[in-house]
This record gives structure tokens, C-alpha cells and sequence, in this order.
């Protein structure tokens, strides 16, 4: 959404708390840049200009006293490094752009398929307790395959349709249901 508006492309706005076809919203982001002659050189000069939502840092902070933290993003390495960087550098799990030689985006390759189930269910394996939390469609199985998911910040839709999982809208709000838990 930030990206979208700098850029000023409306079509940019819209993600994963919009679209649950992951394959279709991306293939429409790449057709847009595309369009747009936005290759890797301006996404890095956009992404550099961009913060992470006001709060997070400090949230991570107090969340790293008490547990591990991880990230399981559907986003890509090559995209989000310097967001990731202004949080502290977390363990991030992410996927990868496809870039052809004139460094224009022509695809996408997912670390595998439902990544995120795919982390958790590895966690649990090796004996971690998890809590995910996170605000998209793509993020449901992964907070219903956590020992605790809860919604941070969703879209109306998803809180209708999953409203099973806890929810927050706020930092204040995360960290209250994590002091019980953590």
C-alpha cells in the first residue's frame, strides 16, 4: 500500500487483504510495473523511501525480551530488505523475483507452496510453541496451523469470515493478548 502511494498507481493498493488469489494479485502487480517501466533500479529507490508501520520496531523490540520472532512474509527478498533492516533484521522468511537482464520483474518464485503452514508445521516439529499473527487471506492457514493466531489490523472480510481468531488493531492491543502467552 505504501508503494502504491508513492508511486501513485491505484492498482499497487491493492494485496493479500484484498485479493486471495495470491497467483492473480501478482501477476497483475508484475503487469503493472511492467507498464509503468518500473523495474528493480526505481522499486529499490520507492522501497528505500518507505517506513514500516509506525510502532512496529518498538513492538519487536519488547517481543524479542520474551520469545523468538520470526517473519513468514509472502513478500521477496529482493523487494524488502531495507524495511526489514528499519525492524531490527529479523529471521525473515520470504520468496523470491524473477528479473531478467534489463532488471524488469518477470515472475516470481515461491519458496514453496503455502510456505508459511510449511514453517509452522516445522516449528512445531522441532518442539516450538507458535504464535502467528498476521493480517491477510494468505496468512489463514498459517494462524489456524499456530498453536495461537490472531489477527493484527485485518480487512473487515477476514475478520467476518475467520472471527474464530483473536483480534488486534493495535500494538497496544497485540502486546496485551502476547503478556498472557509469552
Amino acid at each position: 500500500e505504501e508503494f502504491s502511494k508513492i508511486t501513485g498507481i491505484p492498482e499497487l493498493m491493492k494485496t493479500t487483504r484484498d485479493e486471495p488469489d495470491y497467483d492473480l494479485l501478482m501477476k497483475m502487480r508484475i503487469g503493472v510495473l511492467k507498464q509503468h517501466k518500473l523495474g528493480m533500479k526505481e522499486v529499490h529507490q520507492i522501497v528505500a523511501k518507505m517506513n514500516a508501520l509506525e510502532g512496529a520496531k518498538q513492538f519487536l523490540d519488547w517481543l524479542r525480551t520474551k520469545a523468538q520472532v520470526a517473519i513468514l512474509t509472502g513478500s521477496y527478498y529482493d523487494y524488502i530488505g531495507p524495511l526489514i533492516e528499519k525492524i531490527g533484521n529479523p529471521f525473515t522468511f520470504a520468496n523470491s523475483l524473477v528479473i531478467d537482464k534489463d532488471g524488469m520483474v518477470v515472475g516470481y518464485k515461491l519458496r514453496e507452496p503455502d510456505g508459511k503452514i510449511e514453517v509452522i508445521k516445522r516449528f512445531k516439529e522441532a518442539g516450538f510453541e507458535t504464535i502467528a499473527v498476521g493480517d491477510s487471506f494468505n496468512d489463514v492457514k498459517m494462524l489456524k496451523g499456530a498453536d495461537v493466531g490472531i489477527l493484527f489490523k485485518a480487512c473487515d472480510a477476514l475478520k467476518k469470515q475467520e472471527k474464530d481468531l483473536r483480534c488486534a488493531e493495535t500494538y497496544g492491543e497485540l502486546k496485551e493478548i502476547l503478556k498472557v502467552l509469552v
